[in-house]
């Protein structure tokens, strides 16, 4: 709650009534020869420190292009602006990381389709003995001439192995997708919120740099009275430019904070206000709620699981890698010694005498079992995140429970009481001016809380995701088994 300027002129006024018998009478010395000039001793009156100007000039560097932020009747709504289902849904549509985790997902399914594809056949030509000289003859044209078709027959289920392997690593993919839409819809809630909280305290500064316009009109007329000295005028007016820097560095802020939601977005936004809320709307998130939420529906959880029925698969896949192909091949020509049309048949096996995958195969299993003890880890990481995300919302929680049931109104109303018993006559200006500050800083800590609070309270409901920037990550870790010129 503060004045109205009209209401504190009121105040300057009724000062000066209530001091008004320093002016009048000769009952005075002191105020006689503090604001008459005299003669005989040469004093003169000296006016009151001026002002200070305004900061100006900053709009070159960075023009304030925004609308007036946070101005609502109870301060913790914007009433006009985008809203945060408008945020989200630009940031669905433009936001980079999420195209670059759908073409995960069907490059994925591309290696699956090529991985499973059947090799194809081979059509050699053949000719045998060209240009041998035969009795009668020289230079002839052979003794076979012809065409050789082969195929290559893969066995022990190969293909539909490796189609299956890739097929279960598009599907670690589609959780590794929705594991950034998280982090992007995180992170754009996230930087709403810090930006709705920032543009809530450019409005309480521009409250306070009221105040402190008003304090250094207060402090001139006292002066005028001799009430103060030139040192109070000018302390005044150091706490009017102090005021005026924070109303500079909140508006600096509020335009960081939306510039760094634009990037989020993915898009380009006039810095404009926001429409929202800071108090939460939803119930309290006890610990054991946000911790079995996350081990059953965790998008990095169910990606790591699905990377290990992926890497059982692979080993499958190269536990049958040795069994040898058959390649088949048959063909007809003409044997000009014979002078009749000939065919030709044969079938090739590999031998796997030596090399039967056994290297390829031990290291697919130990990527298996290094893919257990990942699943581990994850749940163990994640864990330590909560508990760390956990106790910042709670505390945050905490804070902005008693700051609503019982700081903010004790504070209004202390300055409200003061404020009254100014009127009254039965305590100072600077007491309702300390009353005043306490109450502006209150509301200040009580934002700064709420934003803390909104900020814990996305992590804690979206599995602890962030980072909306960061690039989506693939189905394979380094280290695993794909180096073959041909998926398998």
């Amino acid at each position: 709650m503060c004045f109205h300027r009209a209401g504190r002129h009121a105040l300057i006024v009724l000062t000066l009534l209530s001091v008004q018998p320093l002016w009048s009478g000769g009952g005075s010395a002191w105020g006689q020869s503090a604001l008459v000039p005299s003669a005989a001793t040469g004093r003169r009156f000296l006016p009151p420190p001026s002002p200070p100007a305004a900061a100006d000039g900053w709009e070159q560097l960075d023009p304030n292009t925004e609308s007036e932020p946070g101005n609502s009747a109870s301060g913790l709504t914007a009433a006009i602006g985008m809203s945060l289902q408008d945020v989200l849904t630009l940031a669905a549509e433009n936001n980079p990381t999420l195209r670059q985790a759908r073409l995960q997902v069907s490059a994925q399914t591309a290696t699956a389709l090529q991985a499973g594809l059947y090799p194809n056949p081979t059509l050699a030509y053949s000719g045998e003995q060209i240009g041998v000289d035969t009795a009668g003859d020289t230079d002839t044209a052979g003794e076979f001439q012809g065409m050789i078709l082969s195929q290559r027959f893969v066995t022990a289920g190969k293909l539909g192995l490796s189609r299956e392997k890739y097929l279960r690593r598009a599907h670690v993919s589609e959780h590794l997708a929705i594991a950034q839409q998280f982090r992007v819809c995180n992170d754009v809630r996230i930087h709403f919120y810090r930006t709705l909280a920032a543009g809530q305290i450019v409005a309480i500064r521009r409250e306070l740099l009221e105040t402190a316009e008003d304090a250094g009109v207060t402090a001139r007329e006292l002066y005028n009275l001799g009430q103060a000295s030139r040192p109070d005028v000018r302390r005044s007016n150091i706490s009017l430019q102090r005021a005026r820097l924070a109303v500079l560095k909140s508006e600096n802020q509020y335009r960081e904070s939306f510039r760094q939601l634009t990037a989020i977005v993915g898009v380009d936004l006039s810095i404009e206000p926001l429409q929202g809320r800071l108090m939460p709307d939803q119930p309290a998130v006890g610990y054991d709620e946000a911790w079995g939420r996350i081990l059953a529906q965790s998008p990095e959880l169910l990606a790591a699981r699905a990377k290990l029925a992926a890497d059982r698969v692979t080993v499958q896949r190269e536990q049958v890698e040795w069994v040898p192909d058959i390649v088949a091949g048959g063909g007809a020509g003409y044997n000009f010694e014979a002078k009749e049309t000939t065919a030709t048949a044969g079938i090739t096996i590999e031998l796997p005498v030596f090399d039967r995958n056994q290297g390829t195969i031990r290291q697919a299993q130990m990527d298996l079992r290094r893919q257990e003890q990942e699943i581990r880890r994850t749940e163990l990481e994640l864990q330590q995140r909560l508990a760390d995300v956990y106790q910042r919302y709670l505390t945050s929680l905490q804070m902005v429970t008693e700051y609503e049931r019982v700081i903010v109104p004790e504070s209004r109303l202390a300055y409200q009481e003061l404020l009254q018993s100014y009127k009254d006559n039965r305590v100072d200006w600077p007491s309702v001016l300390e009353a005043q500050h306490d109450y502006f800083d209150v509301r200040l800590t009580q934002i700064e809380q709420l934003q803390e609070l909104r900020s814990q309270e996305v992590l804690v409901r979206g599995f602890l995701l962030h980072g909306g920037l960061m690039a989506a990550p693939g189905p394979t870790p380094v280290g695993h088994i794909d180096s073959v010129p041909k998926p398998r």
